[in-house]
């Protein structure tokens, strides 16, 4: 009798637990991660499955720290994510790592069949390419440090352009009198362009073998190198920060008491 109640406590146990799992899908996939996660004796090539698997199923790019969340401890991602590479380097997708995130892409030589199903965008104007441009190679730099490097003003239309595409973000403010924001480039502008650094933007010498800048440039003409650093300046300061400004200075000519300035009041009207 004692059995018999015990396996019918164990079947509706059993039965509660498949009602739960029925019900919450979600639980099925922690379980699989935890599952995923108990087993430190797993090879190389089940790591590189794993990771092939969370790579294909993610909607946009992930980071080595993320994908090092679902691997055993002490997993050594980099041998993984090369395996990986060179895995799809023929393929008609490639592994790319572009702003230090991994994705998959379509194969350079490949991208023209997917022509059509591109989306199309707005011309930028001469205006939004230079001012892009300068916040790239300057950044962080502020609107009036944009209009003195390109000798002329910019509207504000602008720059809300680039902040709405997503190519521009608004760092932090400058320690100077008036705290003006400053400006730099984001992850979607790397991915646009392809790159996997803001450091990997094209150098003078490069310029100049592409036919982009005129061989006959005046002597001491340089092209700034590109940073893209999250952390702010110590000439920066946060958005919401509190600031002091410095009061300003009066140079004042130092008069004496003995001084006599009877002469310079001759003729004033008395206040009444």
């Amino acid at each position: 009798m004692v059995n018999s109640v015990n396996a019918g406590n164990a079947v509706q146990k059993e039965q509660q637990v498949m009602s739960q799992d029925t019900q919450d899908p979600s639980r099925e996939i922690a379980d699989a991660i935890n599952n995923v996660t108990l087993h430190p004796q797993a090879d190389h090539g089940q790591m590189v499955r794993i990771v092939e698997a969370l790579l294909f199923a993610s909607d946009e790019p992930l980071s080595e720290e993320s994908l090092l969340e679902v691997l055993p401890d002490g997993t050594e991602i980099a041998p993984v994510m090369q395996s990986i590479s060179e895995s799809y380097a023929e393929r008609g997708v490639n592994l790319v790592k572009i702003a230090d995130m991994w994705m998959f892409r379509t194969a350079e030589d490949l991208s023209f069949l997917l022509r059509r199903e591109a989306t199309a965008q707005k011309r930028l104007s001469k205006a939004a390419l230079e001012t892009i441009a300068i916040i790239a190679y300057h950044q962080p730099v502020t609107r009036a440090e944009i209009e003195e490097i390109r000798g002329v003003s910019i509207s504000k239309g602008t720059l809300d352009i680039l902040l709405e595409m997503g190519w521009a973000k608004l760092r932090g403010r400058r320690r100077t009198p008036g705290k003006p924001v400053t400006y730099g480039t984001t992850q979607e502008f790397l991915e646009h362009f392809g790159l996997e650094n803001i450091s990997d933007l094209p150098g003078l010498s490069e310029l100049k073998g592409a036919g982009l800048l005129s061989s006959n440039l005046p002597s001491g003409f340089s092209i700034p190198m590109p940073r893209d650093e999250d952390d702010l300046g110590p000439d920066e300061m946060g958005l919401d920060d509190d600031y002091e400004e410095p009061p300003l200075e009066m140079h004042l000519p130092d008069l004496s008491e003995d001084e006599d300035l009877g002469d310079d009041n001759e003729g004033d009207e008395p206040l009444r």
